[in-house]
């Protein structure tokens, strides 16, 4: 799993601990930054602060990173990581025995000269290599928190950003036991040395900003609740990694099942009741249809459909990201740096918006337009893997964001409101064709793009067989295949089952709740530092079905208050009342404030069943699904098979795009997309 996808999951799960209803709240999702941090009683100077910090980022301190990661390869800053690190021994010593907590004391000092001798000071960490003797992240003001000292009001100051009255004293402690402070008193080289390690550890930081930057709507909220949730695992010690499961052994060395072949499955339609006021379309009873995977994933072991969903995270194809240089370096040539950005105006008096491209030399090369899942931009990772596949294929390439996004919708007209797809599918159609004019007139006519793919997930799976319905109808996009990946059958269902699961979870009381958070969020991070040992493919995630809940309802409350946020045009840079929506908001309430009322949903196709006659007749489609998607049922499923017949293609594992990484799955879209190109 790549770093940034790790620093992704840990952030937008930060973000989105806006999502549960807890006793004595009023809100239906708290403020968990709250939670964890209490008011934030200077935020209209904290998000001046947080600005500020922005542009003496974007203008002084980003360059010179850019600069250093252009002089010293990944793998020379990678050394000087550890050489930083080794020389911050003092640190980590300190804060062990203020805590008295000798034993980490002791491990510490059997880390520094192991590493500092055979490591060739720090260079290396044969400490953690043959001796299992792994770094713990203590500071000074991890120390005063676990003797009990109050961490006072939070600021963001400049440079420093975010910060406690606590913290500030921990800094300064920390200076005064960090070696290379006194490096300044020292020779010019000493000092030069000491500013190029400073230069070289805060270089990391520069993925972190841009991933906020380009997925998040209110940068603020998402780095505030990240900080507090951050701090509360310190003071608990949950970074530890003895209190840790073992990730190594929970993902690799379980030995996986054989995953028995489902060769038939026969259910019974009926209407679905998702919740106490809201019912999905009513399905009859098709008694000759049986549900028979077409593809069997080989020694697959489900754990459950939430959990199994998760493992989308391991879509990671090679050669992607390869490069000796960082991605600020202006000498990295990996594929997904190839990658160029660019933006059009689709609606005068709108935004512009930002999508991807990358062109084959061949001129008469086919296109692939690239939509991700619900939330996702153009610079989410995913739509970068399936570029990669298409590029490979001989496809030139066009990503874009799902409509239901925060940029899309700022680039829609005014009064649009995301979440219908007929009216989502007539945008996208818009906005591609603009695109690709845009790319004619910038390099040439020649690209016709004769024959193209649009390929859809989730969501936008969903919406682009509304396109292709559409296009059937009106075709302004020329010669066209529709891939969709596990769109939602029934929209109100499948939102439905969102906002169920928060409610699952609801009943949790606070203190219960943060520490459940902040333990699975440490998880992540405990995994995150074990990527290095991981040789094998990982077939299993270590999180119970209750953190994959709570993973999978922050993540989508996260993308639905981004939503909001952009529609109520909520400010950014002075304090803002707008949580007060959200965390008061599910889908199903989302609906019925910005789309329809309770009593007038259904008269809006968000029923996939609503084209069934395009669906019928035509063979320009293909859709992948999995007989246990959480998002749907299988009498849902059943009436899909029943007008789709060939163009539906079943997995037997894998839930809601936990099959992505597979090489069965892979190697049928592959199949798919060379068949089309020859077309």
């Amino acid at each position: 799993m790549t770093s940034r996808k790790i620093i992704s999951l840990i952030l937008i799960m930060c973000f989105s601990l806006l999502n549960f209803e807890v006793l004595a709240s009023e809100n239906k999702y708290p403020d968990y930054a709250d939670m964890f941090l209490g008011a934030d009683k200077h935020e209209t100077f904290n998000r001046k602060m947080f600005d500020f910090n922005y542009g003496l980022n974007l203008f002084l301190i980003k360059p010179i990173h850019i600069i250093w990661s252009s002089v010293m390869p990944k793998y020379g800053m990678d050394r000087f990581i550890g050489v930083s690190e080794n020389i911050e021994y003092p640190i980590r010593l300190m804060s062990s025995l203020v805590q008295g907590d000798f034993h980490n004391a002791g491990n510490e000092t059997k880390r520094f000269f192991i590493n500092t001798t055979i490591g060739v000071v720090g260079m290396y960490d044969p400490a953690k290599r043959f001796f299992k003797l792994k770094r713990n992240t203590d500071n000074m003001d991890k120390a005063l928190s676990r003797r009990n000292v109050k961490p006072g009001a939070y600021f963001v100051l400049p440079v420093i950003n975010f910060t406690t009255v606590r913290g500030i004293f921990g800094r300064i402690l920390d200076t005064a036991f960090n070696p290379t402070t006194y490096a300044f008193f020292g020779t010019p080289i000493v000092s030069i040395v000491k500013a190029s390690l400073t230069v070289n550890r805060t270089a990391y930081i520069q993925s972190i900003v841009e991933l906020i930057e380009s997925n998040f709507a209110d940068g603020y909220v998402i780095t505030k609740t990240a900080f507090g949730i951050n701090g509360y695992i310190k003071q608990n010690n949950y970074d530890r990694i003895d209190v840790m499961p073992d990730i190594e052994t929970h993902c690799i060395k379980q030995k996986p099942q054989k995953s028995e072949k489902k060769t038939k499955l026969t259910v019974t339609g009926k209407i679905i009741q998702t919740n106490d006021d809201v019912e999905s379309s009513e399905y009859v009873e098709i008694s000759n249809i049986t549900l028979k995977p077409d593809i069997h994933l080989k020694n697959y072991s489900p754990q459950s459909p939430v959990l199994d969903s998760m493992r989308t995270s391991l879509f990671v194809l090679p050669n992607v990201n390869n490069s000796m240089w960082t991605d600020l370096s202006i000498w990295n040539h990996s594929f997904a740096h190839k990658i160029k950005y660019d933006s059009v105006n689709v609606f005068k008096g709108r935004e512009n918006y930002n999508f991807k491209y990358l062109l084959q030399k061949d001129k008469k090369a086919p296109l692939a337009v690239i939509y991700p899942s619900t939330g996702d931009g153009a610079r989410a990772s995913h739509p970068v893997m399936f570029a990669k596949l298409f590029y490979d294929a001989g496809y030139s390439v066009i990503i874009q964001g799902n409509p239901f996004q925060w940029e899309f919708v700022k680039s829609m007209p005014e009064h649009y409101r995301p979440g219908i797809p007929e009216k989502d599918a007539k945008m996208m159609r818009i906005t591609t064709n603009k695109i690709i004019k845009k790319i004619q007139k910038k390099h040439g006519k020649k690209y016709q793009f004769e024959n193209k793919v649009i390929l859809g997930t989730s969501l936008a799976g969903l919406d682009i067989l509304f396109m292709a319905e559409q296009e059937s109808k009106k075709n302004t996009l020329g010669h066209t295949k529709f891939i969709s990946i596990c769109p939602p059958i029934d929209l109100i269902y499948a939102i439905s089952q969102l906002d169920n699961y928060g409610k699952e979870l609801g009943n949790e009381l606070p203190e219960d709740l943060k520490q459940k958070v902040a333990y699975a969020s440490a998880k992540i991070v405990s995994l995150y530092q074990s990527r290095d040992d991981f040789k094998y493919e990982i077939n299993y995630m270590p999180f119970t079905e209750e953190e994959a809940k709570i993973f999978t309802t922050f993540i989508m409350h996260s993308k639905l208050s981004d939503i909001v946020f952009t529609i109520e045009n909520a400010p950014i840079n002075k304090k803002s009342d707008i949580y007060e929506i959200t965390n008061k908001m599910g889908f199903i309430d989302y609906v019925e404030k910005y789309i329809s009322p309770k009593s007038e949903i259904n008269k809006h196709n968000f029923n996939i069943l609503s084209i069934s006659n395009y669906l019928k007749t035509a063979n320009n489609y293909k859709i992948y699904h999995t007989i246990n998607d959480y998002f749907i049922n299988q009498s849902q499923l059943k009436q899909l098979k029943n007008v789709a017949k060939g163009n539906l293609t079943i997995l037997d594992n894998g839930s809601h795009m936990g099959f992505l990484y597979r090489d069965e799955f892979l190697n049928d879209l592959i199949q798919t997309i060379s068949e089309n190109k020859n077309l």
